[in-house]
């Protein structure tokens, strides 16, 4: 559909774990045109989930390509935003020497435990906002040096995704603060690759792209990326963030105290603050959006596809795609699934205890409890799970004022509801926007001075519902929250004979269940 376009068009690139979406926003917000590539999660190994960088590149031109096509009126600018925590290895030529290994990608679980385990990992994690988990690059490299040393010395230079993508697109090699600050290298309290990490992960400072600022702005393209997109070379690229950064801009959630929640595959909650931290406990992550607005908070590897279990596993009668049919089902048992609780960690979890080591559970099961009530036990744990982050995120001394939430998971009244019941708070539901993509156009605005400041987006974001507790199931809720999070540590000595005697299963997710609505962080 070709559409009218006002100036200053910015198009956003969300380089996501199962696709590509490039959309086209005026500086009013108004989204005006958009594409997506969608690519594969190849799982060679139990614990793998990594990806052919020239796939993921091939499909950012064919989605900057389609949209530039939709567009009446030059572009302005492209802006970029990534899944974090991916890592690719790089000749002297640049060319790829790895595949990407994604967030998801669990093969170094032992070197994350291994860090975990030394005094000095909870340091480390404070000092670089990057909890001790495999997901992290840094315990990549560390698998690389033991695992494949002959390849780890060939390597000239360590990268992700987005850095590979605007080497080839921009011939730049350069990190923006907001993926450095996901690698595990970076010490974010002075923007500068951190000594100690470089020296546990076997590499130099050489050896990573050049840091700059999210907002930084590269003269143009390739001759060839030109053409391949059909945009002009001398289109400005700004660099732009990491994807869960970019989710919190996306929904407005730009002030300190509000809370960016996302349920799509995975889950994430997230907090805007103006300096960088980590809780005591280093519950959280920190992850920069620009010098003076960070993002604290927690990720969840469960959440939509716990839903997706629960039709494979107690509901195959329904087919596939019977989301709708599920929620109905679930909404016939009581509040509280009539003390079933299930842990929802079919696919181990990260915040806030970052460890590859938990199972799924359900407690309490009983003669009388239906498949209703192991359905809606399910809902209800990612929600107590995300709960937990919350938790971890006011303990990091962090206010939390107003929440505000997107992703698939939305489109259900049940669980909307749910998640303000388990919460406690209201959450509101903006309209219209596609969270990192809609983030990243807006940072490329005010990167650009198309905008004045990013603070715009709490005013161009539409609330298209607030969802209030109801007070019954919100204290019932409560009560449960506490056994609910004590069960994990009780469980702890099960997961690990449980581990022992299956070793061959994997840690992480090898391919997340279909494309995910929100970002990995």
């Amino acid at each position: 559909m070709r559409t009218g376009t006002l100036p200053g068009v910015v198009i956003g690139v969300d380089l996501g774990t199962t696709s590509t979406k490039a959309v086209a926003y005026g500086t009013d917000g108004r989204l005006l045109a958009s594409h997506a590539a969608e690519y594969p999660l190849d799982d060679p190994q139990p614990g793998y989930a990594e990806q052919d960088p020239e796939v993921i590149l091939a499909a950012v031109v064919e989605s900057i390509r389609a949209v530039v096509a939709e567009l009446a009126a030059p572009v302005a600018g492209l802006s970029f935003g990534s899944a974090m925590h991916s890592l690719i290895g790089l000749d002297r030529d640049g060319n790829p020497l790895t595949a990407s290994l994604t967030w998801a990608d669990a093969r170094a679980t032992r070197q994350a435990e291994r860090l975990r385990a030394v005094p000095s990992g909870l340091a480390l994690h404070q000092r670089t906002g990057t909890p001790m988990h495999p997901m992290s690059p840094l315990p990549k490299l560390l698998w690389y040096a033991e695992q494949e040393p002959k390849l780890f010395e060939r390597v000239a230079h360590w990268v992700g995704i987005k850095e590979w993508v605007l080497l080839r697109l921009c011939d730049a090699l350069v990190i923006d603060h907001s993926i450095a600050s996901a690698t595990g290298l970076l010490d974010i309290h002075r923007l500068e690759w951190d000594s100690e990490a470089l020296t546990i992960a076997g590499i130099t400072e050489e050896q990573l792209p050049q840091l700059v600022a999210t907002t930084a702005v590269l003269p143009g393209l390739t001759s060839q990326a030109a053409t391949a997109t059909g945009l002009p070379k001398r289109t400005p690229v700004v660099v732009g963030a990491g994807d869960g950064p970019l989710a919190n801009l996306g929904l407005g959630a730009v002030h300190p105290g509000m809370v960016a929640c996302s349920i799509g595959t995975s889950g994430a909650m997230r907090v805007m603050v103006e300096r960088p931290g980590v809780d005591p406990l280093g519950g959280v992550f920190c992850y920069a959006l620009t010098e003076d607005r960070w993002t604290v908070g927690g990720a969840i590897n469960n959440g939509g596809i716990v839903l997706k279990w629960a039709g494979e596993a107690l509901a195959p009668d329904l087919g596939e795609h019977a989301e709708e049919e599920l929620v109905a089902i679930a909404a016939r048992a009581p509040v509280g699934s009539g003390g079933l609780i299930m842990l929802p960690y079919l696919h181990s979890e990260r915040a806030p205890h970052w460890s590859a080591l938990p199972r799924g559970a359900y407690v309490g099961l009983t003669h009388g409890h239906r498949r209703e009530h192991l359905v809606r036990a399910a809902l209800e744990g990612v929600c107590q799970q995300l709960a937990l982050v919350l938790s971890s995120v006011r303990a990091a001394g962090n206010e939390v004022r107003e929440i505000r939430a997107g992703g698939g998971f939305a489109r259900s009244g049940l669980w909307r509801q749910m998640l303000a019941d388990v919460l406690g708070m209201p959450v509101s539901f903006p309209a219209g926007h596609e969270g990192s993509s809609f983030g990243a156009a807006l940072l490329g605005m005010q990167a650009l001075g198309l905008i004045p400041s990013i603070d715009l987006a709490a005013d161009l974001v539409r609330i298209e519902e607030t969802v209030r507790p109801n007070a019954a199931a919100a204290a019932t809720y409560a009560s449960l929250l506490p056994l609910f999070a004590e069960l994990y540590e009780a469980l702890v000595p099960a997961f690990i004979s449980l581990r022992r005697l299956a070793p061959g299963l994997p840690a992480q997710p090898a391919t997340p269940a279909g494309p995910p609505s929100g970002p990995s962080d």
